[in-house]
């Protein structure tokens, strides 16, 4: 029986970056769907998209990661996604702004490959199944 796969919402406004995440993240059994932007984002959480897990960079045009996080808790829009930050930015303000925001992990682009990036997002997502 093959498991289900889980649905990844991944936010980036690094076209590059989105295409090879999705791609390597559709290769390991997930159902990828994919933003530019924040404001993208929120569009299709509205529009009902409901993921297991939403990756999402800090950094973008037009509406910023924190701002997405904000704008997803105020709406009450999708509150069981596991949501992590895949950014650039590693200041320990970045980090505790984004846990405070609720976040399940924060893993910084330039110290992981695309497969650890993958390892990382399958055990944060493991870590909450086993809860």
């Amino acid at each position: 029986m093959e498991k289900t796969k889980s649905k990844i919402l991944i936010v980036d406004d690094d076209s590059f970056l989105l295409d090879m995440y999705a791609l390597k993240f559709s290769q390991n059994n997930f159902e990828v769907h994919t933003a530019v932007d924040g404001a993208q984002a929120i569009e299709q959480l509205k529009s009902g998209l409901d993921p297991e897990i939403i990756l999402l960079d800090i950094i973008m045009p037009i509406m910023d990661g924190f701002e997405m996080l904000e704008k997803m808790n105020q709406g009450k829009l999708s509150p069981n996604s596991t949501k992590i930050i895949l950014s650039n930015k590693s200041q320990q303000q970045d980090i505790d702004r984004g846990n405070a925001l609720g976040v399940a992990g924060y893993i910084v682009k330039a110290n992981s490959t695309p497969a650890e990036v993958i390892d990382q997002v399958t055990k944060i997502l493991a870590k909450k199944v086993n809860k």
